[in-house]
């Protein structure tokens, strides 16, 4: 790569682990990484998790990836607390708010995502949380020392790991969702159905089938108002539905969008030497021949990685199997593949007791596979399987006395 000066927009797992990538394959020429938080670089997913578990006398971990110095000691200039407004790709610059201009010979974008804000009456209502960035998790976490009665309104990742935490420390927990069960669009009901008897085993009052329609209080969220007429009270509530990508920085910019920054199999945009990854990017899923956004760490973590190496000239077809955790009171969810639609689904284990995988099929082939508290040797097997898009019978799936690292 003949660039002298590569930047960064985005500073979270996709965009750091970038920056240290360039360096670890031997770049020498300057990196610039640009963040719109004033923070170092950290961790998203003990935000809801462990981030909040912690008692009230004791500290959180730490969620930043690295000290200060580190960026020092490899020579990555940080321009944090400055988001990026414009892209200029034919001047090759951005600029960052407060109009000065940075200049760049390569580009990444790391945007990531942002959360979805519900519009309805009382939602700006002091007390309406949401969860995104570290000062998000650090306001969800002095709410949840003073509250007792907790409502989370949607039971995605998010949502379900945050009402896991709250259970944790003891609160009330009553969970809105609007689909017929959890997850229910990527996991399917009959799934959906068994994480919704974890959380009412642990004491959750789930609702499902029921949206937000409102909420009210004096100078703070008292109850939460559902579109079956019930009215919840609530000393804090936190929202959970879902994200979109931070593309609006790019309006003007030429650079083709939808759902998403639109780029090629190894990260490349519409505009020379702009390259994007992470969940702004939506990318071309070479199994299913479908294009992707994703929104989770492992795909942040691989496709930034994935897209320096073909800035250095050593790219190669972003084709990944796809992973993605959650952990939720004592259980760890793992989930492999993409599965957009599937024509069969099948169950090994005891799901009953919380012990099962899922496997999804289309038209024979095994796209995908959800587990709970399976054995990690089986998880490889299915990766395998996945990976090389095998049709493994559906029977020996199911069959707990089938080795699937056999069939892998």
């Amino acid at each position: 790569m003949a660039a002298e000066r590569v930047v960064i927009v985005g500073a979270s797992v996709c965009g750091s682990h970038a920056a240290e990538t360039l360096r670890d394959e031997g770049w020498e020429g300057e990196i610039v990484l640009v963040g719109a938080e004033p923070h170092l670089p950290y961790d998203r997913p003990p935000l809801s998790k462990s981030y909040q578990q912690a008692g009230a006398d004791e500290e959180p971990d730490d969620p930043t990836f690295n000290p200060e110095s580190f960026y020092a000691d490899h020579r990555i200039e940080l321009e944090l607390g400055r988001a990026v407004t414009a892209v200029d790709p034919a001047g090759k610059a951005v600029t960052l708010a407060g109009g000065r201009s940075l200049r760049y010979d390569q580009l990444l974008l790391a945007t990531g995502s942002r959360v979805r804000h519900l519009a309805v009456p009382g939602s700006d209502l002091p007390g309406v949380l949401y969860l995104r960035t570290l000062d998000d998790a650090q306001r969800l976490r002095a709410a949840i020392g003073q509250a007792r009665r907790a409502v989370v309104v949607g039971a995605g990742f998010i949502g379900s790991e945050v009402a896991a935490s709250c259970r944790s420390r003891g609160l009330e927990v009553t969970v809105l969702e609007a689909l017929p069960a959890p997850l229910s669009r990527a996991l399917g009901s009959e799934v959906g159905g068994y994480l919704a008897d974890l959380h009412r085993q642990h004491g959750v009052d789930l609702r499902l089938s029921t949206a937000v329609a409102g909420f009210r209080g004096e100078g703070t969220v008292e109850q939460v108002l559902t579109t079956t007429g019930a009215a919840i009270d609530a000393d804090l509530v936190l929202v959970g539905v879902g994200v979109e990508a931070e593309t609006a920085y790019l309006a003007g910019s030429g650079l083709a969008l939808d759902n998403g920054i639109v780029v090629d199999a190894q990260g490349r945009t519409s505009a020379p030497d702009v390259y994007a990854a992470g969940d702004a990017a939506n990318w071309p899923h070479q199994p299913t021949g479908r294009r992707l956004r994703v929104e989770h760490w492992d795909h942040a973590w691989n496709h930034g990685e994935a897209a320096v190496r073909a800035m250095l000239g050593k790219g190669a077809p972003y084709d990944p199997v796809l992973y993605f955790w959650s952990d939720q009171y004592e259980i760890e969810i793992q989930y492999l593949g993409h599965a957009a639609g599937w024509d069969r689904l099948v169950l090994r284990g005891k799901p009953e007791e919380f012990n099962f995988a899922a496997f999804y099929l289309e038209g024979g082939v095994l796209r995908a596979a959800m587990s709970l508290g399976r054995p990690e040797a089986e998880t490889e097997a299915v990766r395998a399987l996945i990976g090389r898009q095998a049709r493994p019978a559906p029977a020996a799936l199911g069959d707990e006395g089938t080795d699937l690292a056999g069939l892998a």
